[in-house]
């Protein structure tokens, strides 16, 4: 008994889940699934962390980002691309704001 449902009541619901649909339908349903299933779980091995795509490469520090050094000599988050494009937005809205 599963959640209040007995095997009689599993049983009389499967047969008018294959009285409705038939065995074909249900069948070609199976295969489909089934292979879905397959090529998913294909595309997750192949994916194993070897594909870099544009998220993942802005989310990190690339190599062709210049270490920016303060005063003291230490090292700074480069902000350089972030208020460039802050630049932009407000050029953006002011001319909008004109027009």
């Amino acid at each position: 008994m599963i959640g209040g449902i007995s095997i009689w009541q599993l049983l009389i619901l499967l047969v008018i889940v294959v009285l409705v649909f038939g065995t074909k339908r249900l069948r070609n349903l199976g295969g489909d699934l089934g292979s879905a299933l397959k090529d998913f779980r294909g595309a997750m091995k192949d994916s194993d962390g070897n594909d870099v795509d544009e998220t993942t490469q802005d989310a990190r520090k690339r190599p062709e980002d210049p270490q920016l050094m303060d005063e003291l000599g230490k090292t700074k988050p480069n902000t350089g691309p972030v208020e460039e494009a802050q630049q932009r937005n407000a050029k953006r809205d002011e001319s909008e704001r004109r027009d």
